[in-house]
């Protein structure tokens, strides 16, 4: 909390605990998918915490965290301050109501279940939570390329820098200049004592337009040309920092860590192409793996080598790592987005508000990724997993992932190819 929210004061005790419950319980799933795959516990135990932690977790983000949501936006409302809570609970019914509605036209679940089982409740959040993992997903696979490879940097000189300097100053003279004609006026006026004596009523206005002032100075002309200036200043001012932005890439761009992450942008790059291409493929055909990726890609390997070679003992140990990459890099990345998306929108008024959106958002997000990543565990470390989610048309989640990631990456391409190929020209016209 201190780190992640330093810049605003979240003074609700009942915020801070519900954000910190959330962050703990959904770091407590991934802890027990590591002890699915390492055997730690009993099996018996396991189950036992896994029901725990779900129902736990289930409970917060379907009645706790909407609730108080909704009290807080209440309680910045005047005019519904004294029944609070009476619009606060209305306004949590009109959620469940689309909440449950969301599950109707979806093939999410059996229709044997009961109305609050948890298969009921974790479905829903399900689709709420991979449809989010996916356009973050989608978004990332390309942004990262983007971001790291050296390919899409602008060629920036040092004349460029300089050039756009030098008509950021000038422009910066002529505002101060322009500014001092007005300031002049106004003195002038002053001491002729126009200001106290203004003439009134409609001939008056016509006059004081007509009128030239100060040696035929037209301080309304002025002022709009100083506006317009002021328009290009910022505007020039925003391009040098890009430009000196660009710079510094370019020059660590040149250095081992930098030659590191543009080789790191080029392998996301073929990941991303690949991964879009096994999406189409997987939503044309309708199809969903039913191995893990690590195992499947041991046996090609081992076949593909005619070695003789342990599957099942090494599947385990690289599952591991590769579950355990998965998870630090889920966490760590959604905190730097929700991090970001906080100080680029909180305010004093609405900072409770705000985490808890990005508790819901970060418990939604960690449910589905469960999901998710039992996907990429071999057969017989995703069996309590299973068999504590229920009855879930899993193939349906994959399914609707891969669709989501599609349409957010061909999207992120569209936007991020606008965006490159206008930059240049905004740089001209400038």
């Amino acid at each position: 909390m201190r780190q992640l929210f330093k810049d605003y004061e979240v003074r609700q005790y009942v915020v801070q605990v519900i954000f910190s419950v959330t962050f703990a319980f959904s770091c407590t799933m991934f802890e027990l998918i590591i002890f699915e795959i390492l055997g730690v516990l009993n099996s018996s135990s396991r189950y036992f915490h896994w029901k725990l932690n779900l129902c736990v977790i289930l409970l917060i983000l379907v009645f706790m965290v909407p609730f108080y949501i909704g009290y807080f936006v209440v309680s910045n409302i005047r005019l519904l301050h004294r029944q609070k809570l009476l619009f606060a609970c209305v306004l949590w019914l009109t959620f469940m109501y689309f909440f449950w509605k969301l599950g109707d036209p979806f093939p999410i679940l059996s229709p044997k279940h009961g109305i609050l089982s948890i298969e009921q409740l974790i479905s829903r959040v399900g689709v709420i939570g991979v449809t989010l993992m996916a356009l973050l997903s989608g978004f990332g696979a390309v942004n990262c390329p983007y971001t790291y490879m050296s390919y899409f940097l602008r060629n920036v000189t040092d004349a460029d820098i300089l050039a756009l300097e030098r008509r950021l100053l000038q422009t910066m003279d002529m505002i101060v200049s322009k500014k001092k004609r007005i300031a002049v006026a106004h003195r002038t006026m002053f001491q002729r004592g126009e200001v106290h004596n203004k003439p009134t009523g409609f001939w008056g206005m016509i006059k004081s337009v007509t009128t030239s002032v100060a040696g035929s100075e037209n301080l309304s002309l002025i002022q709009q040309e100083v506006d317009a200036l002021e328009e290009l200043s910022r505007q020039l001012f925003l391009e040098t920092a890009d430009l000196h932005a660009t710079k510094e890439r370019i020059e660590y761009s040149k250095t081992f860590q930098g030659k590191y992450f543009n080789f790191l942008g080029y392998f996301f790059s073929i990941y991303c192409v690949w991964k879009i291409f096994m999406a189409t493929i997987n939503i044309v055909f309708d199809r969903v793996g039913k191995t893990d990726p690590v195992t499947r890609g041991i046996e090609i390997t081992v076949n593909y080598l005619g070695i003789q070679f342990d599957v099942k003992f090494w599947s385990q140990h690289i599952s591991f790592i590769l579950v355990g990459i998965i998870i630090v890099t889920s966490i760590r990345g959604l905190l730097i987005t929700l991090t970001k998306f906080f100080y680029a929108i909180s305010s004093s008024k609405s900072s409770n508000v705000i985490v808890l959106l990005l508790a819901q958002i970060m418990g939604m997000y960690f449910v589905s990724s469960v999901l998710l990543i039992r996907m990429s565990m071999p057969l017989e470390y995703r069996t309590i997993i299973t068999e504590v989610l229920g009855e879930l048309q899993f193939n349906f989640y994959h399914r609707w992932f891969d669709v989501i990631f599609l349409v957010s990456a061909l999207s992120s391409i569209l936007f991020l190819y606008l965006a490159h190929k206008q930059a240049p020209e905004k740089h001209m016209a400038l």
